[in-house]
């Protein structure tokens, strides 16, 4: 279970965003939620339920190592990164700041470690370029016990909370900015990457187009006009060049003054 969201604005200041956070739990053979916390009055656990036939069985685990094979397995994954067309110093500061914030409760190490997480994961390797700005991306935490239930829990949450206050500024700033064709176009032509990455690399769409799942909700978060152009490269010193040069190269963003 999980939500997930992207967002790509009409105005080509305004960056897309992309934001997810998941749980899986996945119970031993012959078994569901209802034997570790009781059904449903339907018979069909609830998404609460899972999440507590979880818990429980993490509880349970942890007092024998033995006891984890009869358990659920479970563990928790999400993020959010940022992806500009025309990039900003102080949107890509705040937006890194506020994935900081997101983590630094839960250990310093958490943030950089997440951050090049994110910068790995969303990056095109047949263009040598990432996709955006970055942010932070986790996947299978809890996984091997090295953090508890509860604890991963709450750090999942506090990225979805931190959500908003990381990107709605942002938009505010950039959503009136005026605009031409110009910038549309080098909008829709980066747009192209975000499509590559999408069909090319991305786990979640991958694995829903291969297991056969509704394919119109897969496609759902791709942007709505999208244009490509053979071998293309922007004129040097141009608005479009700077986000080459500035913004699609790795950068400490929350360490940036602002």
């Amino acid at each position: 279970m999980g939500v997930s969201l992207v967002l790509h604005p009409r105005n080509p200041y305004a960056p897309t965003v992309h934001m997810n956070v998941r749980f899986f739990v996945a119970y031993p053979k012959g078994t569901s939620s209802a034997d570790f916390r009781g059904a449903s009055q339907d018979g069909n656990p609830s998404a609460t339920q899972s999440y507590e036939g979880a818990r429980r069985g993490a509880d349970a685990a942890a007092d024998a190592d033995a006891a984890r094979e009869n358990q659920p397995i479970w563990w928790f994954g999400g993020g959010m990164d940022l992806t500009p067309y025309y990039g900003f110093d102080d949107d890509a500061a705040h937006f890194h700041r506020e994935c900081q914030a997101a983590l630094e409760p839960f250990g310093a190490d958490y943030h950089p470690r997440f951050k090049a997480w994110c910068d790995e994961y969303f990056f095109l390797k047949h263009r040598g370029e990432p996709r955006g700005v970055g942010g932070v991306f986790f996947d299978d935490l809890g996984a091997q016990g090295e953090i508890g239930f509860d604890q991963a829990f709450a750090l999942m949450r506090s990225v979805g909370d931190h959500f908003l206050t990381a990107y709605a500024p942002i938009l505010e700033r950039r959503k009136d900015l005026a605009y031409g064709e110009r910038e549309r176009d080098f909008q829709a032509y980066r747009r192209g990457r975000y499509v590559e990455f999408n069909l090319v690399f991305d786990r979640g769409t991958l694995f829903g187009l291969q297991s056969g799942g509704r394919t119109e909700s897969i496609l759902m978060s791709m942007p709505p006009i999208v244009k490509w152009r053979y071998d293309w490269t922007p004129e040097a010193g141009s608005p479009e060049a700077k986000l080459y040069e500035r913004y699609l190269v790795p950068q400490d963003w929350a360490a940036m003054a602002g």
